[in-house]
Order: structure tokens, then C-alpha cells, then sequence
């Protein structure tokens, strides 16, 4: 049977012009990228997750549904500090459900952002960001800047469906309309596609951009600036009139930028820059985003409790404060005793140190497909795929909501979605605690 216009839960781009095919025991996809391809797979998967499992003498064994989230109620309730990691390929409804019970637990709840774009999501507290969404860059946009990040191999859609390729209202020729500009330290895919590659020092970002601002007012960088980020001030002019001349300009950034040294003050003082060209042209400014729904939590846990990533509840009210509230830190610091990981390999993204750790604790994994975290777990319990699966929302990387329908229903009797999977584990701690 086939279905059209289904939603992509594989990256940000969340794409929603996919057709699926699906057969007994088979699925073919039409306009997704290899990644979104593989993603669908997962659905016919013969290694998918299809009952809970719970970790006896070192193996994981299938239990009954009701088994496994007694023993998950129970050692949530019984941790004095636990952690609650929501994965990025949910939906915000089951963003909403999982923070409900961190609030009720005193827990800490973070998701991918304070592992990936965290400095990023810090640099909009500090200055604010003059956005857009992807219709305002595919109709209006004629220079594109990439800074740090590489898009053809990371998103594969990204330039060609909404940036660089597609034809607009007012960029009639596609990619002929367009000048594409890439700050990065290496030779990509994405700056042998570009018309203008300005290969910088790695983690001078913060002097190039600084020194950009410094010619925007009219005046003249210091020349240490040439040794320092091995641009020549010559290039940097060329860089600003480009930026200057443009009708709408865009700047697209990447992990390569709130990365470097510099972190957070990276991205706030690209976004002032970006504010300040816009006396002389309209210009604005977005976030790559690797992974689907990333933008999600930030929305969710900021309109529920005023934080974006990292809340920490245990004095019964939420608490910010990235370097001590977040994952990587509570781990290093060994300051939870027990988490729950919802469809995120966590372990896989962490230093020695924490996932040693995360593997000492009691640990709750709720995810698709077999990972290194679900081999560590005490408990399994299997996820269902949004967007595929079940309905919801997701945000695009341009702070965009999708409503997404599925094409198939929940493999599953005992649980219709990740977001039932969390309120039913939220019934039985409210009536055990």
C-alpha cells in the first residue's frame, strides 16, 4: 500500500513529501535520503525491539509489559536523584510527558541539546535571534552562508529542498540565483558546492567574526587578526560586501561553530552580527540540526518551565544551569543514581568517565532497535516510531511545528506511542510515591 506526504523523523529538515510503500514485511521509500531511508527500514527491522526486557544475571530477558514498569516505577522511586534523558526522535507530546515526571520526581531532565547545540540554544538566551523559516529562505534567499557545518553530508536534503537548489518566488533560477559561502577550517562536500570558501584557522570563529563587525562599523581590524585566523583582511572585505550587496541573506550554523573555543560566545556574537547587518540588508540567521526534533525539547521544556535544556528539579522548582545541570556533568560528577534514556544510544555520545558511570546506575532504556545503552540497561522497554507509527508533533530546525499522521499503526497491544509508554509509567509512580 502506498502513502504520500509522511513525515521524515530522521534529521531537523524533518522532510514531509516522503511516499512510502509498505508490503508484508517490506518498505520502499521515495524522496528520502539515505539517511531518512534507513530509517523507515527500521519499521520491518528483524532486529527491532518487540517485547521489554529486563537484565537477569547479566542477560536481558523478556518479561511481561506490567513486570517491566513495576520494576522501572520502582527504581525511579527509589533513586534520591534521578536523571531523565529525552532522545530527540520523539515527539514534543512525549517531550511534555517524560518532563511531567522529572517535575514530580525532583529529577534532572536533559536531552540532546546539552550534548550537541547546547552553546547554541545559550548564545539565543544571551543576544536573540533574528530568524526565518525554510519557505522565507527557498523564496527569498540569494547568499546563503555555512559556518561549520556540512550540510551535503550531514542533511542530505537541506540544500537541495530548501536553500540552495529549489526554485523560489523570487529565485526563479534555483541554484543560479544563489551565492554559496562556507566558513570552514577543512575542505567538504559542502565547499567544493560553494562559490566562496573562506578556510579559517580552527576556533578563530570568534576573531573572524569580531573582525567582520569591526570593518561592518566602517573600520579597519587589527592586522594580527590575518595571523591569527589565516584569513586575509583583503578576503574578509570581499566576505562583508558580498553579505552587504545580497537582497536576503542567510547564515546556517553548525556544531563546527558553537564547537570551537568559544563555545556559547561564538554564537552570540554571530547573531549580533547578523543583527547589525540588517541596517544595511535584510539577513538572518538558523541552526543545522543532525538529529529530528532537537528544536522540540527546547520549545517544550522553555514555554513548560522557562529553560530550554537541563532542568533540574530536586528543590520541587526548575533550576538552569548549563556546566552542572547537564548530562555530561551530573555523570562526571556522579550526582544522579539512576536514569532513564528515551530513544537516544547515550552511552555512545559520552567521555569514558560518564558512561562508565551510567553503566554502574540503575539504568531504563525505552528505544527502537538494540545499541550499546540497551545492552547496559537493567530495563528495556520497547519504543514505537513517530511519525510512522503513531501521531504527533515535531519541530523543524527552524522552530517550525509539524504535525505528523502515521501510515501504520503500534506493533504493540500494551503501548500506542513512546508519549503512552511515559504516562503510563507516570500513573504508577504517582500511586506508589
Amino acid at each position: 500500500m502506498v502513502f504520500k506526504n509522511i513525515v521524515c523523523p530522521a534529521c531537523g529538515a524533518a522532510c514531509d513529501d516522503i511516499q512510502v510503500e509498505l508490503g508484508d514485511g517490506t518498505i520502499e521509500t521515495k524522496n528520502a535520503c539515505k539517511i531518512g531511508n534507513v530509517k523507515f527500514k527500521e519499521i520491518v527491522s528483524s532486529h527491532r525491539l518487540r517485547q521489554p526486557l529486563i537484565n537477569k544475571g547479566g542477560r536481558l530477558i523478556p518479561v511481561p509489559w506490567d513486570e517491566a514498569l513495576e520494576k522501572a516505577t520502582y527504581i525511579l522511586t527509589s533513586a534520591k536523584r534521578p536523571l531523565l534523558f529525552l532522545g530527540s526522535e520523539i515527539s514534543c507530546e512525549a517531550h511534555e510527558a517524560g518532563l511531567h515526571i522529572g517535575e514530580y520526581l525532583g529529577a534532572v531532565v536533559d536531552s540532546n541539546t546539552s550534548i550537541y547545540h547546547g552553546p547554541t540554544v545559550m548564545g539565543v538566551q544571551e543576544a536573540g535571534k533574528v530568524g526565518a523559516t525554510e519557505g522565507q529562505k527557498k523564496n527569498r534567499c540569494d547568499l546563503i552562508v555555512y559556518w561549520g557545518t556540512n550540510p551535503l553530508e550531514s542533511i542530505p536534503r537541506q540544500m537541495s529542498r530548501y536553500e540552495v537548489f529549489p526554485r523560489g518566488y523570487w529565485t526563479k533560477r534555483g541554484r543560479f540565483d544563489r551565492i554559496i559561502i562556507t566558513l570552514d577550517p577543512r575542505k567538504t562536500l559542502t565547499t567544493e558546492a560553494s562559490d566562496f570558501h573562506v578556510q579559517l584557522t580552527p576556533n578563530s570563529d570568534y576573531e573572524l567574526i569580531s573582525a567582520l563587525l569591526t570593518l561592518l562599523h566602517g573600520k579597519i581590524p587589527h592586522p594580527s587578526v590575518e595571523e591569527i585566523t589565516g584569513v586575509p583582511i583583503s578576503a574578509m572585505e570581499e566576505l562583508l560586501y558580498m553579505m552587504k550587496n545580497c537582497n536576503f541573506g542567510f547564515i546556517s550554523i553548525g556544531l563546527g561553530l558553537s564547537s570551537s573555543i568559544g563555545k556559547h560566545r561564538n554564537a552570540e556574537i554571530v547573531m549580533n552580527f547578523v543583527k547589525e547587518i540588517n541596517k544595511f540588508t535584510k539577513f538572518a540567521l538558523g541552526v543545522i540540526h543532525a538529529h529530528c526534533n532537537v528544536a522540540g525539547f527546547n520549545q517544550v521544556a522553555s514555554y513548560m518551565y522557562g529553560y530550554p535544556f537541563g532542568l533540574d528539579f530536586t528543590r520541587g522548582y526548575p533550576r538552569f544551569n548549563p556546566g552542572e545541570f547537564t548530562t555530561v556533568d551530573m555523570l562526571r560528577e556522579k550526582d544522579v543514581d539512576a536514569a532513564l534514556v528515551v530513544c537516544s544510544d547515550l552511552i555512545s555520545n559520552l567521555p569514558a568517565d560518564c558512561a562508565t558511570y551510567l553503566a554502574e546506575i540503575p539504568l531504563i532504556c525505552l528505544d527502537i532497535v538494540p545499541c550499546p545503552t540497551t545492552v547496559i540497561s537493567d530495563i528495556v522497554l520497547p519504543g514505537v516510531i513517530d511519525a510512522m507509527e503513531c501521531d504527533g508533533t515535531f519541530y523543524r530546525q527552524d522552530d517550525v511545528p509539524v504535525y505528523f499522521e502515521p501510515f501504520t499503526g503500534s506493533p504493540f497491544e500494551f503501548t500506542k506511542s513512546n508519549e503512552d509508554t511515559l504516562r503510563q509509567l507516570f500513573a504508577k509512580i504517582r500511586k506508589t510515591k
